[in-house]
């Protein structure tokens, strides 16, 4: 799994309460918690992430701050509020913090490690980052209970696999190619959460149909030429004003941070493996070329200039930081973007911890403002705090 040196601490951990007689089934979170040590990591990155960490967790009450989607965003288990757990449990795992893991796992059982009234869509599935985090902290019938929802609903997807059309319709709301992983966003959604259910529970059939899906939404969106993703089919051949084909800067972090995730929990040998890394070089080096002066991506990548975004900068930023701690892209041609775009990053956090700049629920490039938030905003900022705060020699 993504935090398996975390894991490997926490059942040594483990077992020291077993010597102790206490049975590892019913041991507590706190007791699993296993502690970096800090000073290994770089203090000013934590520290700034710590401020937009501690703001998030203390408006998660009323929503008024944000521009649009009040409702959707006040959902404790929908993709907006998902997308900042998972950051949570990234930035948990990078700082040893029991008071965020606490605040992860008080979450779970409140919501009863449960999902929405969804049970196809991939929006739905993202709360499952987290479930399964909160998972690996347990052992025995503590953790069934924590994958049970998700295994009893991802088996009856098994059960029916679609073969719906990935082609996404002009129509109001949902969208029937939307029982698939047919928008670009969905990549960030579902794709990594089956692949650490088949990594956490042993049983590949997850990963075989993360697979599957995955492949097909690549075949349907991926620019060989451009090598970035189309946010939908509405967007392929209709180039914009400027005549540029649109690419949207945070359909495209979806994309790149769920490659990112799908990479960190698929074993080595893998057949798909090689595949998914290539692609995730390739728009790595498309993605170092469009960065702008000041640090960020535009929000229509192919259109230079505009005003800062914060929510596909901090996807980007934590992509190309995993793949050099990882090893799978070089340093020397990707560290400078790193630098560049967590100065970026900082700069956008407003003196009170809120970050700023973060373009609003939507679908392709839109307005943005410095007033701008979102949570899933502040949850790409604290995974690419996570994995930037690993080296300060960038």
């Amino acid at each position: 799994m993504r935090n398996k040196a975390w894991s490997a601490a926490a059942l040594a951990m483990s077992g020291v309460l077993l010597a102790t007689g206490a049975c590892a089934g019913d041991a507590t979170d706190s007791a699993l918690v296993a502690q970096p040590a800090e000073t290994a990591r770089d203090a000013a990155v934590l520290a700034q992430a710590r401020r937009v960490a501690d703001w998030q967790l203390a408006h998660m009450e009323a929503f008024d701050y944000v521009g649009t989607f009040h409702d959707q965003t006040a959902d404790p288990i929908d993709w907006i509020q998902a997308t900042f757990w998972a950051g949570l449990a990234d930035f948990t795992d990078a700082t040893g913090d029991a008071a965020y893991a606490k605040a992860i796992v008080d979450h779970g059982e409140a919501a009863h490690w449960g999902f929405g009234t969804r049970p196809r869509h991939a929006d739905a599935d993202a709360i499952g980052h987290s479930w399964i985090w909160a998972a690996g902290r347990v052992q025995g019938s503590a953790r069934e209970a924590r994958l049970t929802p998700i295994r009893a609903r991802f088996d009856a997807v098994l059960a029916a696999p679609s073969d719906a059309a990935m082609t996404f319709d002009e129509g109001r709301g949902e969208r029937p190619c939307q029982v698939r992983w047919c928008w670009s966003d969905a990549i960030f959604m579902a794709p990594p959460v089956w692949t650490e259910l088949s990594e956490i529970t042993g049983d590949p059939k997850y990963r075989r149909h993360s697979e599957r899906e995955l492949n097909a939404t690549i075949e349907a969106l991926y620019d060989h030429d451009d090598h970035l993703f189309y946010r939908d089919s509405r967007f392929i051949g209709k180039p914009n004003a400027a005549g540029h084909k649109v690419f949207w800067s945070r359909g495209n972090g979806w994309s790149y941070a769920g490659l990112a995730k799908v990479l960190q929990s698929l074993p080595a040998d893998d057949p798909a493996r090689t595949g998914y890394e290539t692609l995730f070089r390739q728009m790595s080096e498309r993605l170092i070329g469009l960065q702008g002066a000041e640090g960020y991506w535009p929000v229509s990548l192919l259109d230079v200039g505009g005003p800062p975004e914060t929510s596909g900068t901090a996807f980007f930023v934590y992509g190309l930081a995993w793949g050099v701690n990882a090893g799978v892209l070089d340093r020397a041609p990707y560290s400078p973007a790193v630098a560049k775009g967590w100065a970026a990053l900082s700069r956008a956090v407003q003196p009170d911890g809120r970050l700023g700049w973060v373009q609003q629920v939507g679908y392709a490039p839109d307005h943005v403002a410095a007033s701008d938030t979102q949570l899933y905003g502040s949850g790409a900022f604290l995974m690419a705090a996570s994995e930037v705060s690993q080296r300060s020699d960038w």
